[in-house]
């Protein structure tokens, strides 16, 4: 009993107390070193998102504040009356569905292809990368191209087989054709699954075929469960580029906004009128930024939704080497 309550009043002794002169120089240091990052979220980050929020219930037109008039939800409640709001969440939500799941898949194909030990290997991960890093004007004037209608080369190609055909991939097959382009650059997220196939330990993949696995079985159940992190992590930021689309969806159509003349004459077609596209007109061609911030804000709610089902699915399906309570993982 002697022998622990020594033991207790020396560390008693030894700790420092709450709030001591130790412990708030170590605190101010803390603040200084963070101080930089602290400001720039505060005046860069939090104060123009309150800011943007509050203009969001206002009727602010973006030239001056002189009439700037509280509205309350009004805004919210006329998005939701909005057709075009609902006509750019569907074509969105399709290009969603479809572009980033084929981006996943189709990324790392690619990754355990170039994975192997082939001839000329690091020539094909350079030419699979390369699309990735074309701007986005350039990837659109050279699909522009392809998909033109009068002299697209793939119009032309497909002449070959059944003459006289002429089709408008723009306006007719919007969505196809906005998809198509955007997996033009799989090789960005290719270069990221391969770097997660290099790190799977490979004493991990002789275990496995010491003990009889295939190399199917020790793929499936070794490689996947190893890399689902990353996979993870392309999925949750696939949904949220996918949903913030917009340059793309514009420039590839003849006109991107412009003058009043300019978009009567050469309109965006309907299916390219994306949920993006549609805040973009509504806050700059006509100068609703009120309305335009409402936007803004709703598709938060609704990225912020996705995501938070993203990471509660997560759970199920994603393997960590340490788990959540800092443990090693089974």
């Amino acid at each position: 009993m002697q022998g622990g309550s020594l033991k207790a009043n020396v560390h008693t002794q030894l700790r420092p107390r709450r709030g001591s002169r130790a412990q708030r120089r170590e605190l101010a240091v803390f603040f200084a070193f963070i101080s930089p990052w602290l400001l720039g979220f505060i005046l860069v980050t939090m104060l123009p998102l309150l800011w943007g929020l509050y203009l969001s219930l206002t009727n602010f037109t973006g030239l001056s504040f002189t009439h700037l008039k509280f509205v309350g939800m009004a805004n919210y409640l006329r998005a939701l009356d909005d057709p075009d709001v609902w006509n750019g969440l569907l074509h969105t939500a399709v290009v969603t569905l479809v572009s980033v799941p084929l981006s996943l898949i189709g990324g790392f194909a690619l990754a355990v292809l170039l994975n192997q030990k082939l001839r000329g290997q690091k020539i094909f991960r350079t030419l699979f990368y390369l699309p990735s890093i074309v701007p986005a004007v350039g990837l659109v004037v050279i699909w522009q191209t392809i998909y033109n209608r009068n002299s697209g080369l793939l119009n032309a190609l497909i002449d070959l087989v059944h003459k006289g055909t002429v089709i408008n991939w723009i306006s007719d097959y919007a969505n196809l054709a906005l998809i198509v382009m955007l997996l033009w650059g799989i090789g960005g997220g290719m270069i990221i699954y391969l770097a997660a196939l290099q790190g799977v330990p490979q004493e991990l993949k002789e275990a496995g075929s010491i003990d009889g696995a295939t190399s199917w079985q020790g793929f499936r159940h070794i490689t996947i469960p190893l890399v689902t992190p990353v996979l993870f992590f392309q999925l949750i930021m696939g949904i949220i580029n996918a949903l913030q689309l917009l340059v793309p969806a514009m420039l590839l159509t003849s006109i991107a906004g412009g003058a009043t003349w300019a978009r009567e004459q050469f309109p965006i077609p309907t299916a390219n009128r994306l949920y993006m596209v549609h805040l973009f007109e509504q806050t700059f061609n006509y100068q609703r930024f009120g309305y335009g911030l409402a936007l803004a804000w709703i598709l938060f709610v609704i990225i912020f939704i996705f995501s938070l089902l993203m990471l509660k699915s997560g759970q199920f399906w994603v393997h960590y080497e340490v788990d959540v309570e800092g443990r090693r993982g089974a």
